[in-house]
């Protein structure tokens, strides 16, 4: 699948990824400057990443210490973004070839955040994962790099439709306290996934929060998961585990589930608030551009 055509792409270019708040010094103030190497007075240096101008390189530390590093400047500030996307057996749902799949909506959003930052010079680093894999992108910056992304996002949907859903559970809380040990560089972070997950998946946005970064949870739901049409005896089966349940649902049930969703919701909200991890809730019938020019911008995270 092609994400995007040339007309997106250039409309993407235009937008930028602001982060409030990161925690471990990577940024000078509460925004990022929009000026890049305006000023001549140098501030510091970081790693050479695949993508830097080459005309920035520090030849004379690169000779005496056969790495390359790239001078900073004062006007110039330094984000890294992370897109860490779910790829379990639950976010293949509903049928691939449907215009509403969770996991395709979720490549084509992590693909439009991840064009955003590379056009803007941030670093970009993009992982997917399930219960039994993991998959990594980057960390590259630079828009050349644009194309690349896509097409690592396209491949990663195709491997996953081939690769099937058996023992593909969601075990996002793991993950991410495993992803927060091995920080090198935090910063904006977003988490795509339906959280459907057995574990509790709090202490890893704890852990991520702990180490630095500034966490967006995207909360993807399909629109027969928001609001199910069903009715009758049913028997329902679980696609990450195979288990199976036996439900009776009437106009009494649905409300309830409904009751139901909305407090976890609701609940992931307060949990979120004070904690400073912005939290944006979509169902899949609506256009992947309208949540970054909507909740996203909302959120302060596009700009």
């Amino acid at each position: 699948m092609r994400l995007f055509d040339d007309v997106t792409l250039r409309t993407l270019e235009r937008l930028s990824l602001w982060a409030d708040e990161v925690r471990v010094g990577v940024m000078k103030g509460n925004r990022r400057s929009r000026r890049r190497g305006a000023s001549i007075e140098f501030a510091d240096y970081r790693d050479y990443t695949q993508g830097d101008d080459l005309r920035r390189l520090d030849w004379n530390v690169f000779a005496r210490l056969e790495r390359p590093f790239i001078k900073l400047t004062e006007e110039e500030e330094d984000l890294a973004v992370h897109l860490l996307i779910d790829t379990s057996g639950s976010m293949d749902w509903p049928a691939a070839d449907d215009g509403e799949n969770k996991l395709r909506y979720s490549l084509r959003l992590a693909g439009a955040l991840g064009y955003i930052a590379l056009s803007s010079g941030d670093l970009v680093q993009v992982t997917l994962f399930d219960g039994r894999s993991q998959s990594a992108w980057g960390p590259f910056r630079g828009r050349q790099n644009g194309w690349p992304l896509l097409q690592f996002l396209e491949a990663g949907a195709a491997a996953r439709a081939e690769g099937g859903a058996a023992a593909r559970q969601t075990i996002v809380g793991p993950f991410l306290r495993d992803y927060a040990q091995r920080a090198r560089r935090p910063g904006l972070l977003f988490l795509l996934s339906d959280l459907f997950t057995p574990a509790n998946f709090r202490d890893g946005l704890v852990a991520l929060l702990a180490r630095g970064y500034e966490v967006a949870l995207l909360h993807l739901l399909s629109p027969d998961e928001a609001a199910p049409n069903l009715a009758g005896d049913l028997r329902l089966l679980d696609v990450e585990t195979g288990d199976a349940a036996e439900v009776s649902l009437d106009s009494l049930a649905l409300e309830e589930y409904a009751d139901r969703l909305a407090a976890w919701q609701e609940e992931l909200r307060r949990f979120c608030g004070p904690r400073g991890i912005h939290y944006a809730t979509v169902t899949t019938d609506q256009p992947w551009d309208a949540l970054i020019r909507g909740a996203l911008r909302r959120e302060g995270v596009v700009r």
